[in-house]
């Protein structure tokens, strides 16, 4: 089975445990700073639940790409998360669970959340032979991220820049002792049962 990774801090709802994501617009400065998006953030485009600190660091270069400079850590709802998961499909067609291709892109079309199992990172953002799971939403699933599913949002930018800084100078035991705890999350089967690859 892969695990799905999520850093779990308690919040006031059953979490799910906290994703990361990058940013560089005023929304995403205002739900830093009132741990919700505003109603001004973009809701009608995709957006991806990143659980892994080390692959959204790869994602953005530790924060430091242009249009990717603000890392923020988001809690959001374990009912939204499953329910996200429930309603996904693969990014990438797979015969035994779609059959065919035509079936799975209909199927992907229509999700509210999409899937991809992508490989995680050490902290020199090396590949290991193991993925994370990356998790799409759009439309429906969007919105109630957004507006439901959140339960605290954090500028963990500094935090991203401490890390790199400990990994460039040659002190990995400093830079993991700083990383965020992550933990294979505990979900049924069920709920991943369509997204195996």
């Amino acid at each position: 089975m892969d695990p799905v990774c999520a850093p779990h801090r308690p919040t006031p709802r059953p979490p799910a445990g906290r994703t990361d994501r990058t940013a560089r617009d005023t929304a995403d400065e205002a739900a830093a700073r009132d741990g919700r998006f505003p109603a001004t953030w973009k809701r009608d485009r995709m957006t991806w639940i990143k659980p892994s600190f080390l692959w959204m660091m790869y994602r953005c270069g530790w924060g430091a790409r242009e249009g990717q400079e603000t890392v923020l850590a988001v809690e959001i709802d374990r009912g939204g998360f499953e329910w996200a998961l429930r309603h996904a499909c693969l990014s990438h067609h797979v015969p035994s669970l779609h059959g065919d291709r035509a079936s799975w892109r209909a199927r992907l079309r229509q999700a509210p959340a999409r899937v991809q199992w992508d490989p995680e990172r050490d902290l020199r953002l090396a590949p290991l032979p193991y993925r994370s799971l990356q998790l799409g939403l759009v439309g429906e699933a969007a919105v109630r991220y957004a507006d439901e599913w959140i339960a605290g949002v954090e500028d963990v930018t500094p935090l991203a820049a401490e890390i790199h800084a400990l990994v460039r100078s040659g002190e990995p035991e400093r830079a993991r002792a700083l990383l965020p705890e992550e933990r294979p999350y505990p979900v049924d089967d069920e709920v991943l049962a369509h997204l195996r690859a």
